[in-house]
């Protein structure tokens, strides 16, 4: 490569570096967070338990016995994927293409990029996911639970999983290799991410090169991947996996429980909201600043629908009944987290926009000199992130209709109790050919490690978004942001971060 020619491809702006512990951080993120959802997958199960038995008996352990009890593919690792499943996934990515070109939308122009330029956007997410939800609502109104999209969400899961995998994969190679093509000043707007060249293939590949890599396709026209991915397939697929399970606990038991209702509803409220909302995404650090490699392909596709719908998987095999005080105590942590999630945003809002309105009038805050202010009473004074803290309480509610969560599946176990009939209170009876009994026994309190996940790992990934947003401050503000720390000491959580 000439030098001329690399002049051409430099960024506008230099790398902000390493993220993620550098390159043994992204290559062990890329490897271990696929396995996480293939062992959450294994290792809570409707074959034999919620952890399975051998989790418990460790010393017993068999690697024959481990792959009996997780219920292993017959033909081994292949079995983890098919040829049929990844087919459907990618008409069902096809359908979601074709629906973002067919149904009308909001067009609208995003933030400006370091060029000065612009890109557009359309929006009709929302009514994309709601024709895609009438055409199962028909289906499950002709063919109830055995709807042959639900069946097939449940038969195949692991090898959904696979599929879903293997896109995300593929968009991040083929985005990566791309971005060596953008030059500087050229007319497609084309920019790489600030953290996403750094000069280490591994990091870069994980990151994002390119800030917001587009693909013109025949008939649909210009998609652009990054935005694509955020909020359709994978979002959709988190509400249509928890649908799927509600199916199959009406399948195998005949009715449908409080607890799988209610986190169905929460986070189908969670992602009709996120879509409804569409062009918010505009202003986020995913649009703005991050580029698009593994890490997001694989968070939008397989991470959030894969992993966000344990829960509901975990009610699916053991439904549990919250009754009226339970689900009095989940509405409350949920209200509690939502309140101070939109109280302190609320606050923010006010004060850059109007800092005279009565309601905000009387905060105190401290004056930069970059001209801008910071917050230094109310909620942002309380700690520097209140709008996590109160979305990390709202996380516990997606979790608390699970219980003292764990379960062991005891198959041709002698019954005479009917479909769907409960066990001492503390096991049911499963339906099908052969009964089966689903009781906790041992493994109550350890299935917490599965159904619980999701609140440890999203207070990892806030206390890592707050980190980030630290750093930008401090490259923002310098000397004043020490300043605020001092008046402001207390992270997410006063008295403990």
């Amino acid at each position: 490569m000439s030098k001329s020619t690399r002049k051409s491809v430099l960024p506008a702006t230099k790398s902000h570096g390493y993220e993620f512990q550098g390159p043994p951080g992204a290559l062990v993120l890329s490897l271990g967070l696929p396995l996480v959802c293939y062992l959450a997958a294994f290792v809570c199960n409707d074959v034999s338990g919620c952890p399975i038995p051998s989790a418990l008996h460790p010393r017993s352990l068999t690697l024959a016995k481990l792959k009996e009890e997780a219920g292993w593919p017959q033909d081994g690792i292949w079995g983890l994927a098919s040829v049929r499943v990844s087919g459907f996934v990618l008409a069902y990515y096809l359908l979601s293409l074709v629906l973002q070109a067919a149904l009308p939308g909001l067009v609208q122009q995003g933030v400006k990029l370091r060029s000065g330029a612009r890109l557009e956007y359309k929006f009709n997410a929302f009514s994309s996911a709601v024709t895609i939800l009438l055409g199962a609502a028909i289906g499950t109104y002709l063919d109830g639970a055995d709807f042959a999209l639900w069946t097939f969400i449940w038969d195949h899961y692991t090898q959904l999983i696979t599929a879903n995998l293997a896109i995300a994969f593929a968009l991040s190679c083929f985005v990566y290799y791309r971005s060596f093509s953008v030059k500087a000043g050229n007319k497609h707007k084309r920019e790489l991410a600030p953290g996403g060249h750094s000069g280490n293939l591994i990091c870069d590949w994980f990151i994002g090169r390119e800030l917001n890599p587009r693909i013109t396709l025949p008939v649909i026209g210009t998609i652009d991947i990054k935005a694509f991915c955020e909020l359709r397939p994978g979002m959709l697929g988190y509400v249509l996996l928890d649908l799927a399970f509600v199916a199959h606990q009406y399948k195998l038991y005949g009715f449908v429980t409080d607890s799988i209702i209610l986190i169905t509803v929460f986070q189908s409220v969670y992602v009709f909201d996120a879509l409804w909302m569409e062009p918010a995404i505009l202003s986020t650090m995913d649009i703005t600043t991050d580029g698009f490699g593994f890490m997001l392909a694989f968070g939008d596709l397989v991470w959030l629908p894969f992993i966000y719908s344990l829960q509901a998987r975990y009610l699916a095999v053991y439904p549990l009944h919250l009754g009226l005080s339970g689900i009095v105590g989940v509405l409350a942590v949920q209200a509690f987290g939502y309140w101070i999630f939109r109280a302190a945003n609320n606050e923010k809002n006010r004060f850059r926009t109007n800092p005279k309105d009565p309601r905000i009038a009387h905060l105190e805050y401290m004056k930069t000199s970059s001209g801008g202010t910071l917050l230094t009473s109310g909620w942002w004074g309380f700690c520097r992130h209140p709008n996590y803290l109160g979305d990390w309480i709202m996380a516990w509610s997606y979790s608390l209709p699970t219980g003292i969560a764990g379960y062991i599946v005891k198959h041709g176990s002698p019954v005479v109790m009917s479909h769907g009939d409960m066990i001492d209170g503390q096991g049911f009876i499963s339906g099908g050919p052969v009964k089966h009994q689903v009781l906790q026994g041992e493994a109550r309190g350890w299935g917490m490690l599965i159904t619980y996940f999701y609140v440890l790992y999203f207070a990892v990934l806030l206390i890592h978004r707050q980190l980030r947003d630290e750093e930008a401050c401090q490259r923002k503000y310098g000397d004043d942001w020490e300043k605020y720390k001092e008046k402001v000491r207390w992270r997410l959580l006063p008295g403990i971060y």
